[in-house]
This record gives C-alpha cells, structure tokens and sequence, in this order.
C-alpha cells in the first residue's frame, strides 16, 4: 500500500474513506454524501465498484470532486464480493488513516472529526478507534455504544460487540503486521479482521452513535445466514480455536459464535435451526443467557418468536 504523505500536518493526517459497493446506485449517493458532509479534511474518497450492472463511475459522475482531497473510483473485472473490494481499496488508499463505510450505511458529519481527535489524544498503541452506531430497522431502532478499549482480544474472544467495518478507523500502518481482511469468509469479515487486529494494537471506543446502519430488507453486504452456518462459522473456528485455547477461552468463544448463529437463524425464519443451535451454546456454555431466551422464544416457531423479536425491538428502542 502506498505510503501516506510524509508533508502532511501531523495533527490532520489524510484519511482514506473505502466503500465497497455492489448494484446500490441510489445508497451508494447517500453513502458518498454522507462522506462528503464530513467535518473532517483532508479525506480521500475510494469507491470499489464489484463489478455492478450499472457502473459506479456513471451513478457518481455529477459528484463535486471538490468536496475530497481525492477521488478515485475502481471497478473490478467481476464480482469478487465485500471483503476483496474492501482490500482492493486498501491498495489503492495512500492515507495515513483507514475509514470503510458501506454503500447502505451512512456517517453523523462529525464522525471522522471525532475519530481522528480521539486517536491523536490516545497513546502510540491505539490503531482502531470506533464508534457506536444506531441500526434503523422497518420496525424500530437499536443503539449500540461499545464502551470496550485497550486490550480488547479476551472481549473479542467471548462475543463481546465491539464494532463494524463502517464504524472503524484504522491506523494503515497495523495492517503489516494484521494482515488485510479475510476474502474467504462471507460474512463475519470485520469479527474475525477485529480479532487479528486486536492482538498488534489497542482499540479505544467512541461511545457515541456516530454511524448509521440502515437495516431496510434484506440486501445488505453479507446477508446469508447459510453461508454463516456452514462457511464463516467453521472456517472461524478453524482459524482462530487455538487461540482460544491459549486464552483458556474455547467454551466461551464457542458459545459465543454459536449465539451468533442463534440469533441470525431466527431472525431469517430457521426457527428449527435456532432451537438446535441455541441448545448446542446452552450446552457449551450453560450461564450464557441469550441461548436460554432465543430457545423460548422460537419453541412455536414464528407464531412465538415474531411477538418476542417486537418485545425486544420496543425494548432496545427506548
């Protein structure tokens, strides 16, 4: 990756802001606005297009290019999917600081400013600063403010939320020793990118909910819950159990990714799949409490799940 510019004040490093996009041309102009908003200067803008119908260069053609300290958008040959659009903008980022946004998501215009503030007040071993984030969903909102900083690798390991692409800032520096996302996994890419992260340097939160997650159907980046079940979630285990095990963490971290799969199998309508997975994290892990609750609440299918999910939509939302 190309080195960041050596001149630039210290105080302002250029952040390179890199958003995957894939046949979302009316998101993508939001996304983009969002990033053009920003308080922050100077930002470099890095669109991946994977490859949609309709170009990305064409949906953005009328953006003022003025609004960045560079703009450059790239297409790739054929569809490759998130994680290897995300890493083919890394190689072509030339800033000191790494921002990702996803085409569906968007930023509060302060967001970045917050970040770099934050980071420049922070010791030389913090390279993730993230935000919490609000997610927008049809029938009702969630905020979600991680409080975890420092050593964040035990919080990773046993589920703790931390954060998501489009909430991170990334020293680019990290990345030689972290290594670039993960273009096998299909989903899980920021969790399992975080937890290699997390063990070359600190993290430190922005509580506030700076990012915006639209949750509008069910097109996001990364929305399968079979290819969680039966790629991202043994691959994960492959690749870092024996890490859990020398943190004496594997029950944990077990019950933690199948919690995960808990909660996507019922919220995609595999209620048969909830109940299986939720009693092989109970076994895992008998105090983890969420399994105990997915397991009652999808024990009648959609007839009880759907007026437990709006319980707890009501709930999360206030």
């Amino acid at each position: 990756m190309p080195a960041g510019d050596v001149s630039r004040s210290v105080s302002s490093p250029l952040v390179s802001v890199i958003v995957p996009t894939y046949d979302r041309p009316e998101r993508l102009r939001r996304a983009v606005d969002a990033v053009a908003a920003q308080t922050y200067e100077p930002v470099e803008l890095v669109v991946v297009d994977d490859h949609s119908p309709v170009p990305a260069s064409e949906v953005l053609e009328d953006v003022d290019s003025a609004a960045f300290a560079a703009l450059e958008v790239v297409r790739h040959g054929r569809n490759r999917g998130a994680n290897a659009a995300r890493n083919t903008g890394i190689e072509a980022a030339t800033g000191e600081l790494l921002a990702f946004l996803d085409d569906d998501d968007r930023w509060e215009p302060e967001k970045l400013q917050r970040q770099v503030d934050a980071l420049a007040a922070a010791n030389d071993d913090v390279g993730v600063v993230y935000t919490g984030a609000r997610y927008l969903y049809p029938d009702g909102e969630r905020t979600i403010a991680g409080t975890a900083s420092g050593d964040v690798t035990t919080a990773i390991l046993t589920g703790a939320t931390i954060s998501e692409f489009s909430a991170m800032l990334v020293r680019s520096s990290v990345l030689a020793s972290a290594g670039l996302p993960d273009e096998r996994f299909p989903s899980w890419q920021d969790r399992e990118w975080m937890l290699r992260l997390s063990l070359h340097c600190e993290f430190l939160a922005v509580p506030e909910p700076l990012t915006i997650r639209h949750w509008e159907g069910e097109d996001r980046i990364g929305h399968d819950y079979r290819r969680r079940r039966d790629v991202s979630f043994p691959l994960y285990v492959e690749k870092h159990r024996d890490l859990a095990r020398e943190y004496d963490l594997e029950a944990p971290f077990l019950a933690a990714l199948l919690e995960t799969l808990v909660m996507d199998a019922a919220q995609t309508g595999h209620y048969g799949d909830a109940r299986r997975l939720a009693l092989r994290a109970i076994l895992t892990e008998p105090t983890r409490g969420t399994p105990w609750l997915y397991l009652l609440a999808c024990l009648g299918g959609g007839f009880t799940y759907r007026p437990a999910r709006a319980l707890m939509a009501r709930v999360q939302s206030r």
